[in-house]
């Protein structure tokens, strides 16, 4: 097996503040976690120790013993969203925790493949080396290479051998086999569309983007017309006829915002905080007088929602 950092010194580890559950408390105390009176700051190393303890079959954390891949890839997904979420706030003390938990998270995946016997953390800090002095050839091998590397088509080239190595094949399959399936969707449609366009099945420019926009809509149309044909009541869900034309109305959005440069969700994430901005300030106005949003009529609404978008572009 791989790179293991060890647990031989787990029981000197001196723990300043345990976030452990309440039922490995009295664990962590019996192995003298709480050993030193001047604690040093942690590292790596220690952290590697920690998510050992927690998943020792004797004397871990029950919940964290009992966890899978499976299991913590929901986390792991959440801790990313909650790095990016500090970042758009600009609130770089709360990306120092969110890295932290975003590393436990790698930690925790780590430990269960070693556990497996499958790599080891060292194995995972080795390959991402690997890789990055790999695929910058232009920084660590042939620095004349700097001016012409975006141009070259060597990353691609690069990652295109990487993959074929991976398959066990001479020739890659897809372009588009690697593209995550559990990316968000209009990520996702950004990165199909993409790797797509590397051999040429891509729009020549916006224009025909634009246009397969009205042609999307239109079809979009004609399927809500049918559907009310057939008597849909209010609320029920949409015909699969409906959501696949809704769905094919978003991809072309999508390619609309890789052609324009623009990343779809971070927009999508303005739009919706500009949407609870002035939402709130309806509320607020409305409370000033007494009322609640649920007392006023879908026009006064409207109005002051006016009002708080004019008073956003002064």
């Amino acid at each position: 097996m791989g790179r293991s950092w060890g647990d031989s010194a787990i029981a000197l580890l001196p723990l300043r503040k345990s976030r452990a559950c309440a039922a490995c408390a009295p664990a962590l105390h019996q192995r003298n976690f709480m050993a030193e009176s001047t604690p040093r700051p942690y590292t790596i190393g220690d952290l590697l120790r920690v998510m050992a303890r927690l998943r020792d079959p004797e004397s871990g954390c029950p919940w964290d013993r009992e966890q899978s891949f499976a299991t913590i890839a929901p986390y792991t997904i959440e801790e990313a969203y909650e790095v990016a979420d500090a970042i758009a706030r600009n609130d770089l003390d709360a990306l120092k925790d969110e890295l932290g938990d975003l590393l436990l998270q790698v930690v925790y995946h780590a430990r269960m493949a070693e556990e497996d016997g499958r790599f080891a953390f060292g194995d995972v800090v080795d390959a991402i080396a690997a890789k990055m002095i790999r695929r910058h050839p232009h920084v660590f091998e042939d620095m004349s290479l700097r001016d012409t590397f975006l141009v070259s088509g060597t990353w691609e080239r690069i990652k295109a051998e990487e993959k074929a190595e991976r398959s066990g094949r001479d020739e890659a399959g897809s372009v588009v086999d690697d593209v995550p399936v559990a990316l968000p969707a209009l990520t996702r449609a950004i990165k199909l569309q993409s790797r797509a366009a590397r051999v040429g099945f891509d729009w020549p420019s916006l224009a025909p983007v634009l246009a397969k926009i009205d042609e999307e809509i239109a079809e979009l149309k004609s399927a809500i017309a049918e559907e009310k044909r057939g008597h849909r009541e209010v609320g029920a869900p949409a015909s699969k006829k409906v959501t696949e034309e809704f769905g094919d109305l978003l991809f072309v959005m999508a390619n609309v915002a890789r052609h324009l440069g623009i990343d779809p969700e971070a927009s999508l994430r303005d739009a919706n905080a500009k949407f609870v901005r002035r939402f709130r300030s309806i509320e607020a106005a409305l409370r000033a007088g007494g009322r609640r949003p649920e007392d006023a009529t879908l026009e006064e609404m409207d109005q002051l929602w006016d009002e708080a978008k004019a008073a956003e572009r002064k």
